[in-house]
């Protein structure tokens, strides 16, 4: 067999391929035996091939006792050479009714492993946990008498729940679950929007969920900028986050970027070089001074910064009839914190509900949005539901990232398709680079049923100083209904640390 090109690969397979073939017919022509030797599979995991992740019908019961039995839903995972193939454990294991994971946290019940002290991550993951090692002979063992386990709750049970109407809240609690788990220094919240956590799910079914608590007919009372969306130009950080708070305080919501749905500017110290600025005329948008949040009610819209009340058009103004019948019906202004409950679909077909992230653009910091599918433990099922820029879309395809923009991205959720053990969906944001979110300002982030629909709640995140990872908002099942939150807590740590919290197998 003659080689034409020298250390080539293709072509060196060739030259191996046919001096085999010659071979074979030699020793079948002159009847000798060939040297055959019989290669068994590699048990190397990374040759090994990766079964299908299997979503586990039960939750999780907890850590496995050491000489008990196991129970369906535990979450198993597995490391080092096994003399089972790591397919058929894997298999078994999932036909038992056992959640085998790809990575070690705390809410791991049990390692598998011929080698506890081997030294690999997930073995040192588990000893540092105290997670329950188990050998590949006691774990076959096991699972010949796996005892029944807890199926997870469906969105269907419950049915003394109503998700007809939206309610909001902001009861105070903290952040808990795999963002917990990462270190950093987390942005504090005033006591009275202080980021709320839902009752931890119960280990038995409930007979009902409480209804959603119905909102009361809005008024204007003590809230002059009801209805109003307010964009602010200029201003320190904090002067612009303080003039955004006040802004909600009145009733009104606090626009981050300039398009049709806004109403005023607040022209702050340094303002004046905003190239948003000459558009204001263009588009009769009143822009009023930094004085104005003051009493917004002394001043007729539209007053140019300085100007005495009453100096503005009547082309400027806001609130004229033909602005107002442009403008799409204004959605719920939440605080850091704020719970809404998102209303039962209209039609047979649930919307898909959008989540949108916006912020000014920025030069020298690049935003990238992701979201973690997670169960009752706040633990992705598997690693292929973190999607992000590099992961666009999670397998079931219920979640997606929509929008890759340089300030706008958006994260698409079919919350009627999520299996049962899915409870919550997580978005968060992390900056590539050294720039921190203080750089940034404020991030809006918006609810969205459907598309080209009105939104039905936004809120403006505007407290991080130094955080490079913000977990911006979650939707979440609270027995059959499901809920928006608006969060907005902060890592110092970068994205890989989230994951991590959060589950997924992140390489070093």
């Amino acid at each position: 067999m003659e080689q034409t090109r020298a250390h080539d690969a293709l072509d060196d397979t060739r030259v191996l391929a046919g001096i085999l073939r010659a071979t074979l017919r030699e020793a079948a022509r002159l009847d000798l035996p060939l040297p055959l030797v019989t290669c068994p599979p590699r048990q190397d995991v990374q040759f090994a091939p990766q079964p299908p992740k299997t979503p586990c019908a039960y939750r999780n019961p907890g850590r496995a006792d050491a000489g008990g039995p196991l129970v369906q839903g535990m979450k198993i995972a597995i490391t080092g050479e096994t003399a089972t193939s790591r397919a058929e454990l894997v298999a078994r294991s999932v036909a038992a009714g056992l959640n085998v994971m790809s990575s070690v946290s705390r809410h791991t019940s049990a390692l598998v492993t011929n080698e506890a002290g081997s030294g690999s991550a997930k073995a040192r993951r588990a000893a540092a946990e105290g997670v329950p090692v188990i050998d590949e002979h006691t774990f076959l063992r096991l699972l010949g008498d796996v005892r029944a386990g807890t199926p997870h709750r469906g969105a269907a049970e419950g049915a003394g729940a109503s998700g007809g109407a939206a309610s909001v809240s902001g009861s105070a609690g903290s952040v808990s679950g795999g963002a917990a788990a990462v270190p950093g220094n987390a942005v504090a919240a005033p006591a009275s929007t202080a980021v709320p956590v839902p009752a931890a799910a119960p280990s038995t079914p409930v007979a009902a969920v409480p209804a959603p608590r119905r909102p009361a007919p809005a008024t204007t009372t003590g809230r002059p900028l009801a209805g109003r969306r307010v964009l602010i130009l200029g201003g320190t950080h904090p002067a612009a986050a303080a003039a955004r708070t006040r802004v909600v305080e009145l009733g009104g919501s606090a626009a981050i970027n300039l398009s049709r749905t806004v109403t005023d500017a607040v022209l702050l110290p340094g303002g004046e070089a905003d190239r948003r600025l000459r558009r204001m005329p263009e588009l009769g948008l009143p822009v009023h001074d930094e004085h104005w949040l003051n009493a917004p009610g002394t001043a007729a819209p539209g007053a140019a910064p300085g100007a005495a009340p009453g100096a503005a058009s009547p082309a400027a103004d806001a609130s004229s009839p033909e602005r107002e019948a442009d403008r799409p019906p204004s959605p719920l202004v939440l605080p850091r914190g704020g719970v809404v409950d998102l209303p039962a679909p209209q039609h047979d077909a649930a919307p898909l509900w959008h989540i949108t992230a916006a912020w000014a653009p920025q030069e020298a910091a690049d935003i990238d949005v992701v979201a973690f599918v997670l169960d009752e433990d706040e633990q992705v099922t598997f690693d292929e539901d973190f999607v992000f820029y590099g992961a666009p879309e999670n397998p079931a395809g219920t979640v997606r990232l929509l929008t890759d923009g340089p300030a706008e991205q958006t994260i698409a959720v079919d919350l009627a398709s999520l299996p049962p053990g899915s409870r919550k969906v997580a978005v968060a944001a992390a900056i590539d680079g050294k720039a921190t979110f203080g750089d940034v300002g404020a991030v809006q982030v918006t609810a969205v049923p459907g598309t080209g629909a009105a939104p039905l709640a936004r809120a403006t995140l505007d407290a991080a100083t130094t955080e490079r990872t913000l977990l911006l908002a979650e939707f979440y099942r609270r027995g059959p209904v499901w809920r928006f939150r608006a969060v907005g807590q902060g890592y110092d740590e970068g994205l890989a640390n989230l994951a991590r919290g959060y589950g997924v197998d992140i390489a070093d």
